[in-house]
Formats: C-alpha cells, structure tokens, sequence
C-alpha cells in the first residue's frame, strides 16, 4: 500500500532529512533489521526514518537511476520482513510499500519512531545470537555505547505528544475530506487508494490512529491535522493576530485562526499579506532595475510562525500570538526552546537543536513545504532579512524557557515615526562602526576568519558575514583567493571610529 508521502520529494531528501534515509542496492536482511530498530529508537525525536531498497546509496546520498529489484521477488522480501519484526525485542511492525520509480520497482520501508521504545535486534542471525541496541548516528546504522544505551531508557516513557494515543477522541474525529486534501496537496501515491481501502486503514496506514483492534484511538497530530475543530481538544491550538494603532496598545484590531494547524498557518499568513505587508519601488538614476522591498519579508514571517507551530507544546492552553506595531512584528509561543539551547544559543548564526517537542507536526509541515529541515529556519529567516536590507530579527527567551519570542523590525523605507527613525540611524551608525572594526581586524590579520571576528567582536557571525559583503559592494574589501587558503585585501586607509 503506498505511504502517505511523495516518493520523488522522499529519494531526493527534500521533506525527508538525509540522516533519516538508508538506501539499500538490494536486499540485505541483517543490516536491513539493524536500521528498522535504529529508526524505530529514534533517540533525537526525528521520527524515524526510511529505508528504501532499490537504489544504491554513496555517502549517504541516492545514485540514480535505481537499480530496482525484481517484482517477483518483492513478496518474498515482505514475507522476510515480518519473520524479521518477530526478532526485534519488543516486537515493532514497520509499514512496508513497493513501488516503481523511473521504471523500477523499489521497496520502501518506512519506521516511525515506536511507542515502547527501546528495541533490540540480534546482533547477527544465526541462531542463538545475541541482542544489542541500535541507533542512527548521523547517516550510520550503529551499536549503542554506554551513554546512549542510557539515554534510550530515559527515552523509555518519553513518547513525544504529537504522536501519543488521544484517549478522549474517537475514529470518527477525523475527518475524510481533510485527509484526502493533504494527500493530494503532498502528491501522495495514496490520495488514488482512498476509495479502495476502509477509513480506519487509511487512518493506519498515516500512522494517525493507534491501539488494539477492540480499542483504536486517534494520536494527537492526527486531532491537529485531521479535525475541524482541533481546539476543542488542545485549547491552545489557535494563532491570535493583533494588529495595534499605535504603540500604545489602546486601539487594535484581532483576528483568531482556528482549524487544523496547517490551515491556521495558511489563513494567517495571508490576512498579513494582506493586511500588512507593503512594497515600495525605488527607481535609480542610472540603473535599469527598480529596487523593490518590503515593509517584512514574507517568507520570514511564514518561517517564524511556521517554527512556532512546530515546536508549540500543545498541552498548554497558551494560544500563538502575533502582534503588529506600527514598528515591529512580534510572535510569541509557549513554552521556549528545549534544553540546551539557550537565550545565548539564539544569538547565533544557526541554532542546533537536539531534541524535538513534535516530530510528527514537523513532518507533515515539511511535507508541505512550510517549514525548513532542522535547524535551518533561523539561518533562512536572517538570510531573507538580509536580502530584503531589513534590520536583524531578534530571538528571545527566559532563563526557565517559558516563552519564544521572534521580533521583526520595519524596513526603514517605511518608517514615519520620527523616534523610530532616530533609533533606526542609530543602528546603521553602529553597523558602520562595525564595519570598521572588521577591517582594521583584516589590516592587522589578512588571514582572520569570520569566526575570529565573530568573537573579537562579540556579534553573530551572520552580522560579520553581512558587513563583509557590503564593504564588498561598496568597493572597501577584497577578497584574493579560495575562501580556505586566501587572505582579505582592505581597500581603504580609514580608522576604526571610537
């Protein structure tokens, strides 16, 4: 039956992380076992994983064309496949879909993080073999060590909400009509099966619904994608958009977004397309091309709250909120970030995250194409600031990490306000200053690295990186050579101001 996914985005890693795909040239039960139980402990919370036989694999990455393998030999393999899950310890189940790609056959196995986690396989398949716990690091298939042997028993009871048993809905909570939009939205094989199969094993085959025969109960992520009125079962699960007046905060106007989750973010989004984002064109003597921006960038707003979503904690009632100013965006959600990562962490150029509070939310928005893999979001939202010439965003939490907070400040081609343009002058002072800074630091090392700089100066290397390409611009720097075994050429005489 095929999975709920599309297969071309799934082979070339577009909605699934590359450390969360194993291609396989051919069938290989023992390394095959090995990697089933490495997704299905699923030690970060990425969700598991896919395992896709058919197609050779170097450095982690497909080679294409698949080699395939031989339709007679699929069933045979599915049938190994079960006598296999019976080796694993608890039993797990993966959901196991042939398929043909550019006119091969495949087998793609897909293993969602389990429930009773930790699971063992024999080390080995002869007979009387020993059992060990596998995990995935990076790309690898691996045996545990102590440490990590002790990190997935602490995982033991720790399933992560969005995929836990919901046992105040029923079957009937979710809704048909929801389903089969999001698999015809993602280009999944299985939007053509929905007539053909019964409701409850469309449900299974999402891995939306969980329990035994006699008692089968929606997970939460499938009440957050599947139902029409999620927040009669997560409070919380709204996004609140408030647009003030003034500064003040006497006169506003309020807009609340219910719904599945995706669609909460889509209908959002667009009221501030609408109602907010604007775009000024510049024409400049000489130059053939207008110079277009934006009061805020769009695809950063839709990366922040698509991130806000994503890591929201649905078992508090604290709603999304969005906040419009005459001078800035706010969005705040609860709670903050998962430990380590700290208020200083977001500082940072790129934030590396170890944990996830919702692996299966993530997925589906993935899918969907609103939201970045792991990690990227910060580095795409200051990337689309930047391209935009818009101020740098600020990321903010609390020393308990009780909140997330994402500011955008106005492009300065729109600001009216007298105090805000003195506070914006201010800013591009001190990113001249800067910029002087980071010169006098290549006069005196032409081989100083953004990273030394970074520290020397006590800003994000995104800040360095984007001085430097100005002063590029401006004709002030130079750089001679390869990025790795070059050196800077500083094309100016001027000081450093105090």
């Amino acid at each position: 039956m095929p999975l709920p996914i599309n297969i071309h985005d799934l082979v070339n890693g577009q909605s699934i992380e590359w450390e969360r795909l194993e291609f396989k040239a051919g069938w290989n039960p023992e390394a095959i076992l090995h990697t089933i139980v490495a997704f299905a402990n699923d030690i970060n919370n990425w969700g598991g994983g896919y395992i896709v036989v058919g197609i050779k694999e170097h450095e982690g990455r497909p080679m294409l064309p698949p080699v395939g393998i031989s339709s007679e030999k699929i069933d045979g393999i599915q049938k190994k496949l079960l006598e296999l899950s019976h080796k694993i310890s608890p039993n797990y189940f993966p959901v196991v879909a042939p398929a043909i790609y550019e006119e091969k056959h495949i087998l793609l196995i897909w293993c969602p993080g389990g429930d009773v986690r930790p699971y063992k396989a024999p080390i080995t398949l002869a007979k009387n073999s020993q059992q060990d716990y596998f995990i995935r690091r990076f790309s690898s298939t691996v045996k545990v060590n102590s440490n990590e042997e002790l990190q997935l028993l602490q995982l033991a009871a720790k399933v992560p909400f969005d995929d836990r048993i919901n046992h105040n809905a029923k079957l009937e909570d979710l809704n048909i009509t929801l389903i089969k939009e999001y698999l015809k939205e993602v280009d999944s094989e299985l939007y053509n099966s929905v007539e053909k199969i019964s409701f409850l094993a469309l449900c299974q085959q999402m891995q939306i619904v969980r329990g035994p025969k006699e008692y089968i109960k929606p997970v939460n992520i499938g009440l957050l994608m599947f139902n029409t009125k999620p927040s009669e079962f997560f409070r919380g699960a709204k996004i609140e958009v408030v647009e003030y007046n003034d500064d003040v905060g006497d006169s506003f106007t309020e807009k609340i977004f219910t719904g599945p989750i995706h669609h909460q973010l889509k209908m959002s989004l667009q009221y501030i397309e609408n109602a907010v984002i604007k775009e000024s064109i510049r024409k400049v003597d000489g130059q053939a091309e207008s110079i277009r921006v934006f009061n805020y960038p769009v695809a950063a707003i839709e990366e922040a709250l698509a991130n806000a979503i994503y890591h929201k904690n649905y078992e508090k009632q604290n709603t999304i909120e969005v906040s419009i100013y005459k001078s800035r965006i706010d969005i705040l959600s609860f709670p903050g970030p998962l430990p380590p990562i700290s208020e200083n962490d977001l500082k940072k150029a790129k934030v590396i995250a170890r944990d996830y509070r919702n692996r299966r939310v993530g997925d589906f928005l993935k899918e969907l194409d609103l939201t970045e893999g792991r990690g990227t979001g910060i580095p795409k939202i200051r990337r689309v600031l930047d391209f935009n010439n818009s101020p740098e965003p600020e990321f903010h939490t609390d020393e308990n990490r009780t909140y997330f907070l994402s500011t955008f400040y106005v492009n300065s081609d729109f600001i009216e306000d007298e105090t805000t343009k003195t506070t914006q002058k201010t800013t591009q002072k001190t990113a001249q200053k800067t910029a002087q800074k980071i010169l006098f630091l290549m006069k005196r090392n032409r081989n100083i690295t953004t990273s030394e700089i970074s520290n020397e100066l006590g800003i994000t290397r995104s800040a360095v990186a984007k001085s430097i390409r100005k002063l590029k611009t401006e004709g002030l720097l130079k750089r001679i050579g390869p990025d790795k075994g070059g050196y800077w050429e500083v094309l100016t005489n001027e000081e450093p101001q105090k």
